[in-house]
């Protein structure tokens, strides 16, 4: 895998000319800026910029007074290689709270394990309803330690709207679900990615968050995706570079709140 290729393919399809993620949201252009707004329960932000030095001050000032004048908190998702190399200290002058560092990490869909090893007594269940996102979203919150009143709300539209773009999975003890995740499909770009991967702290350690990496790997091979995509925490990181992941820069959230 090319990194420099793989970092332009994934800044071009999946940040400039990013799609909508959710039913109630769009996708605006503003000069050199790309966000995302959407309702309350929306991820409602900044993906994409091509700003300068001497002109990144106005465009986050733009964008503070446009998500203002919405009500709307919101957040700008910076890159390590974003322009200018000071974005975030900008963003910070701004306002703007900094979040924990990720890293963006790749790997081919046809180089990772799709074979699922669940631990004995464990078993998936796919969310096809309102008491599946229950289910995860009660993972979610185990696992993170943050409401997930939101997330729910998210994925409940994507039920409603019949929507064909998310995979979700828990793993269940029994009628306990103990791990959780879910795959966002991007139709039309090379990438599907991972998200919420999250396991409750008593059923970490036996292999459940690996299995169901490959579950997913499996499902985006089928459709025909080249690369599977994630934002890691420091926890899962060695997890996904012992699977075949590396890393093609980091990324920081810089939340607003109007």
């Amino acid at each position: 895998m090319d990194h420099d290729d793989v970092l332009a393919l994934f800044d071009r399809q999946l940040r400039r000319d990013v799609r909508p993620d959710s039913p109630g949201a769009r996708v605006e252009r503003d000069g050199d800026v790309v966000r995302q707004v959407g309702t309350d329960h929306d991820w409602n932000g900044i993906v994409w910029s091509d700003v300068s030095t001497t002109t990144a001050d106005e465009a986050i000032a733009a964008q503070v007074r446009y998500f203002t004048a919405l009500g709307r908190e919101f957040e700008w998702k910076a890159y390590a290689h974003d322009r200018p190399g000071d974005l975030g200290r900008r963003l910070e002058a701004a306002g703007f709270t900094a979040g924990p560092e990720e890293a963006v990490m790749v790997a081919p869909v046809q180089d990772l394990p799709t074979d699922v090893a669940l631990p004995e007594g464990i078993h998936l269940r796919a969310v096809t309803d309102p008491a599946g996102v229950d289910l995860l979203a009660d993972v979610h919150e185990q696992a993170f330690g943050t409401s997930s009143a939101r997330l729910r709300q998210r994925l409940l539209d994507q039920l409603a709207e019949g929507s064909e773009t998310a995979s979700m999975v828990v793993a269940m003890a029994g009628d306990m679900p103990v791990c959780a995740a879910r795959m966002e499909l991007c139709p039309g770009t090379d990438f599907a990615g991972l998200w919420g991967g999250g396991t409750v702290a008593a059923w970490r350690g036996r292999g459940i968050y690996r299995a169901l990496i490959a579950h997913r790997a499996r499902i985006a091979a089928e459709l025909g995706y080249r690369y599977l995509q994630v934002d890691a925490s420091d926890q899962s990181r060695p997890i996904l570079q012992r699977l075949g992941f590396t890393v093609l820069s980091t990324t920081t959230p810089y939340v607003c709140k109007p």
